[in-house]
């Protein structure tokens, strides 16, 4: 293989990763995406993937989710998690500008390698950058298959990173290696000192290194992501009341959930759709919720005033989302009360709850708890939808609902 056939190989080769990259990025972002006009657009070509991966247990894993994203997290250690993940999405982006902006002032000043501020730590503060950002989006839109690809990504910045270094060694030769001696690759020289021995001055990558660190990587971040989503289930607002199970948005929401479905499930409209269900098989999951609850359309197709690609906020509602992590899921529980404390307008949606009804069902076993419900192979179809008064009990409105949810059959949350 000649010189310049090689050099063409390696060219592909990085774009090759690069693309890759993006495209982990790209699925990251569907949270980001699936609230703005163009959801229709991405889920005609995403959604088949989501379906396909869907129709074996082998790969079905991948769509599900790890961390809750349609309850408040329930306990300090989610809670925090989810806020570390705005933290990370934020200060990974603007770190990666803040070292975009050193690197091509650089260029255009011809002051050679970036050797001082970020660079000064370490050598890849953009990669470094880009992998905290990408840890960020992976939190905040938690599919298993977004960890699968964050672990990739991971393993191509490493790839990439030895590739960059290679080419800067070729052309400036000791005064590189001398910046490489003083440096970390990803961590400031004191921290990495604390890690495993690594030859840092060397570009070479063996083959059983790259196949090890990417097995690492696949098993560390999937391995936590299972461990992270029996943590939730473990620790959802959820009970049984009557045969059904329920969960409620948040924890102190559970009570009135205990309180108001026994009444619900007496009343002939709600006893009728619920009759005829089967047993050992089938179970009946019921979310509480706000009328006005913002994400209710991922739980089921409620209205088309859920399907929050149709608001035409998406920038406020992507702001919201990212730096006030909890605001959307405690909207409508702040009960209108006078000055007196005593609760006011009777009709107003803070004085109501939504109680969406989904058969959970699974072939080939029985689903013997309220835990059950979230395990990864049940199949879930929204049933119908009651309004009922908080304080009264009374049935406002009971209402047949189409199956999958506002974004038809892709797969959403189920905590």
């Amino acid at each position: 293989m000649t010189i310049g056939t090689k050099s063409r190989t390696a060219a592909m080769g990085r774009l090759a990763a690069k693309g890759t990259i993006v495209l982990a990025f790209v699925v990251a972002l569907e949270v980001l995406i699936m609230i703005s006009p163009f959801a229709l657009f991405f889920y005609a070509v995403f959604n088949p993937v989501l379906l396909v991966l869907g129709t074996t247990p082998l790969t079905r894993w991948l769509t599900a989710f790890f961390l809750p994203h349609m309850i408040v997290p329930p306990d300090g250690v989610l809670a925090a998690i989810r806020v570390l993940g705005s933290v990370f999405f934020v200060l990974g982006l603007l770190g990666f500008l803040v070292c975009a902006i050193q690197v091509y002032a650089g260029k255009i000043w011809k002051t050679g390698v970036a050797s001082k501020g970020a660079y000064a730590l370490v050598r890849h503060p953009q990669y470094l950058s880009l992998a905290v950002s990408g840890i960020g989006l992976a939190i905040l839109w938690p599919r298993f298959l977004s960890l699968v690809l964050l672990a990739v990504m991971l393993f191509l910045y490493y790839l990439l990173a030895k590739d960059e270094e290679r080419r800067m060694l070729s052309r400036y030769d000791k005064s590189y290696r001398d910046y490489m001696s003083r440096t970390g690759m990803f961590l400031p020289r004191f921290a990495a000192a604390r890690l495993p021995a690594d030859d840092s001055t060397s570009y070479r990558v063996s083959p059983a290194k790259a196949i090890g660190l990417l097995v690492v990587l696949l098993v560390g971040l999937v391995g936590g992501g299972f461990a992270l989503r029996s943590y939730t289930i473990h620790h959802l607002p959820l009970a049984s009341v009557d045969g059904v199970d329920a969960i409620a948005i948040t924890v102190e929401d559970l009570a009135a959930a205990r309180r108001l479905l026994p009444d619900v499930l007496r009343d002939p409209a709600v006893t009728a759709r619920t009759r005829s269900r089967e047993q050992g098989e089938h179970r009946l999951l019921a979310y509480v919720i706000p009328v006005d609850y913002t994400m209710q359309g991922m739980i089921a197709d409620t209205g088309p005033e859920w399907r929050l690609f149709d608001q035409h906020k998406t920038i406020a509602m992507i702001t919201e989302y990212v730096l006030h992590p909890f605001s959307h899921l405690t909207e409508g529980h702040a009960h209108a009360t006078s000055a007196h404390g005593r609760p006011t307008l009777h009709d107003s949606p803070a004085m109501r709850r939504r109680i969406i009804f989904l058969d959970i069902a699974s072939e080939g076993r029985s689903l013997v708890t309220a835990f059950d419900d979230f395990a990864i192979d049940v199949r879930r179809e929204p049933r119908f939808f009651v309004d009922v008064h908080l304080h009264t009990g009374e049935v406002l409105q009971v209402v047949d609902i189409p199956s999958g949810s506002g974004w038809g059959r892709v797969p959403t949350p189920s905590f």
